[in-house]
């Protein structure tokens, strides 16, 4: 997962609210492997650090060029 806050449609407004900003400061783009994500949900469950308010204004999955 790529998290690119500079994208991100509640950029701002939510950011003081979101696990990136609590755990490193207002980044531009943080990339997260799928241990790391489980961790972060596993932390926010228990109410250790908010969730991740990331709302991509671009879709994430766009098609490839050929």
């Amino acid at each position: 997962m790529v998290v690119d806050c500079g994208s991100c449609e509640v950029r701002g407004k939510a950011c003081q609210e979101c696990v990136v900003s609590v755990l490193l400061g207002p980044p531009s783009t943080v990339e997260l492997d799928s241990s790391e994500q489980r961790a972060i949900d596993v932390l926010a469950g228990a109410g250790m650090v908010p969730k991740l308010r990331l709302i991509p204004i671009t879709p994430v999955n766009t098609p490839e060029v050929a």
